[in-house]
């Protein structure tokens, strides 16, 4: 759950990576970092916070380059730290390297171990700074071949942007689980995590990165190496669900689009006899919109998102959630007050966010309230670096879904099929990862699984 952005060859690369890494912000709040090269010194700015409170117009002024590289920041492996924000720098005896990563390795410990044995020494708790060191390690000479080696022994999820002094590398792991999109502006290279960046900066959206390929951009233009065996490409399909901004074009389709059709679907499966649809601000104002379409339902704002407080999902802590959820949402009583409404959710992960937001509807004389789904319950962790790792806190695990039910205080509950939710996505959802709601790995971990999940199985 982080963002990337590269580009080479503009004068202005810091700001526009700056403004790239804004766009990105819904990805990961925690720290914000930007490294830029001349082609032949390399600087780095990295700090905790928002992108606006890490860099300001005097520090990007400073970063004097035309390449950059940046990175904003949750961590689901390595602490929040400033040691852990990214992209990660180092110097080696050919130079500079810098890497920028978006996924989760699921054999991070056992290389960790390894290297350690053979006495790497580790300045992060990041997985991705696995990467540089079987980069340096590596007895080949070219880099695209150090980059096709070290790659070909990490396993996982990953989106990697590499920089050196004058080239930029930009990799998708085989099966393709986070996204990666190549874009134009004016003819300078532009990578990002997602369109939206694309579109903030004014670049135009080539093509999306293929699963297993390493981009190089350099003086000489851009070339593309496919060095790894085709796999069936496992698309993280929470991207769709919460995850990217909806005005992305991403895994061959819209987001917003998409979520629309989750909704309608919803309504298909699990229509409702109310006064109006109300969404819950900002992931599930399109599936809300799709099923008040869908239903020829009132569709009502009458939840107030202040939209100067971050995403609740992807704070760090419980505790800092909780606060998040009192001052993030807020409702209309004057609306609400003795109407039979259907809220429309795009997931549960915990549950606790619902419940406070559930009980705040109750004080404002909500009569009924009906919830819908947009996806299916979340009963397996993610190890691909969506932040739900432990099934133990996973409310479908915990109670089921009359506990659920009853939990949030609710008339009733509905959440969406696997085949309904599949059906929505671009090819009907033939290459997408569903492990967070089957249980089916496309790629084994191959560190400790808690018994909890084989004992589903």
């Amino acid at each position: 759950m982080c963002g990337i952005f590269g580009i080479y060859g503009h004068t202005q690369a810091s700001y526009l990576t700056f403004l790239g890494l804004y766009a990105l912000q819904h990805r990961g709040q925690e720290s914000a970092g930007i490294v830029v090269s001349d082609g032949r010194e390399v600087h780095a700015h990295l700090g905790m916070g928002l992108v606006s409170e890490v860099f300001s117009p005097e520090i990007v002024a400073k970063l004097k380059g035309h390449i950059a590289i940046g990175h904003v920041r949750y961590s689901t492996t390595g602490s929040s730290h400033i040691r852990n924000a990214q992209p990660f720098l180092t110097r080696w005896k050919k130079g500079y390297l810098a890497v920028a990563h978006n996924g989760n390795l699921v054999n991070s410990l056992s290389l960790r171990e390894k290297l350690e044995k053979d006495g790497a020494l580790f300045q992060t708790t990041l997985d991705s700074e696995l990467l540089i060191h079987l980069i340096v390690r590596s007895r080949k000479k070219d880099m695209v071949e150090r980059i096709v080696d070290a790659l070909s022994q990490l396993k996982g999820a990953y989106s990697f942007l590499i920089s050196t002094e004058d080239r930029i590398f930009a990799v998708r792991d085989p099966h393709g689980f986070r996204p990666l999109v190549l874009g134009d502006l004016g003819g300078v290279p532009v990578i990002s995590s997602e369109t939206c960046a694309f579109d903030l900066i004014g670049a135009r959206f080539l093509r999306e990165i293929e699963p297993g390929e390493i981009v190089e951009i350099e003086s000489k233009g851009v070339k593309s190496y496919h060095p790894f065996k085709k796999v069936k490409p496992s698309y993280c399909i929470f991207e769709f669900i919460y995850f990217a901004r909806p005005d992305s074009w991403q895994f061959g389709g819209s987001v917003y689009i998409t979520r629309k059709k989750l909704g309608a679907r919803l309504y298909e499966e699990a229509p409702t006899d109310v006064d109006m649809v109300v969404p819950i601000p900002d992931s599930g104002n399109y599936a809300a919109l799709g099923y008040a379409l869908r239903g020829n339902l009132p569709f009502e704002m009458a939840v107030i998102r202040n939209h100067y407080v971050g995403r609740t999902f992807i704070q760090p802590s419980q505790e800092v959630r909780d606060l998040g959820v009192r001052v993030k949402l807020n409702p209309c009583r004057d609306i609400l007050k003795g109407k039979r409404i259907t809220v429309v959710e795009d997931s549960i992960v915990r549950g606790t966010t619902s419940r406070m937001r559930m009980r705040t509807l109750r004080e404002a004389g909500v009569k009924e309230i009906h919830m819908r789904v947009s996806c299916p319950p979340h009963r397996y962790p993610c190890f691909y670096g969506i932040d739900f790792p432990n099934p133990r806190e996973l409310a479908a695990n915990i109670m089921g879904i009359e506990g659920i039910r009853k939990f949030l205080g609710l008339d009733s509950l509905y959440y969406l099929s696997l085949e309904g939710m599949l059906s929505c996505m671009p090819e009907k959802g033939e290459h997408f990862c569903t492990a967070c709601f089957t249980g089916d790995y496309p790629v084994k971990p191959e560190e400790k699984v808690d018994k909890f999940i084989l004992e589903r199985r």
